[in-house]
């Protein structure tokens, strides 16, 4: 998971989850730059970003490709999305990277307001933006009907991207 440079566990220290065993694949067949990308050293690297406790349990915190780069920080949707559902008024949220001229990209946040809500973008966007860093801080939110998700429930960021970026 996560290691320091001598190979040492780093508890609840978020990292790339890489994975190695007799049941995990052997390759990609007839794809050697898929290969290459996808593991290192025998390891598979899953995409994933997780931690791992004292006790053994495994947490994934999101997906690799799925990080929003703004100004060289890498920015966890999921992240954001936790602390957008903290606000009593939003039932469901989403944050894709949306880009930005001058940090690569921005967090864009997507939000399905609780019943009869009347919360307003600003004041959502102020309760989130006081409890993170900076450079994390969401520049702007969309109201919708429903986030867009697959029949298992993940979020189809790629369809939010090409509707409103």
């Amino acid at each position: 998971m996560t290691y320091d440079l001598n190979n040492s566990l780093l508890y609840s220290k978020v990292g790339e989850l890489l994975l190695r065993g007799p049941n995990i694949m052997k390759g990609y067949r007839d794809n050697p730059e898929a290969n290459r990308n996808a593991f290192v050293d025998g390891w598979f690297r899953s995409g994933d970003l997780a931690s791992i406790n004292e006790e053994g349990a495994v947490t994934i915190a999101d997906r690799l490709k799925e990080l929003i780069k703004v100004k060289g920080y890498q920015v966890p949707p999921a992240e954001l999305e936790s602390v957008l559902k903290e606000h009593e008024a939003v039932f469901d949220a989403a944050v894709v990277g949306a880009p930005d001229p001058s940090s690569g990209q921005k967090p864009k946040a997507f939000v399905v307001l609780n019943n009869n809500s009347k919360a307003r973008e600003s004041e959502i966007l102020e309760f989130v933006n006081e409890k993170v860093a900076a450079y994390k801080r969401i520049k702007d939110i969309v109201i919708l009907d429903a986030i867009p998700k697959n029949p298992s429930g993940k979020i189809l960021r790629r369809v939010l991207v090409q509707k409103y970026c």
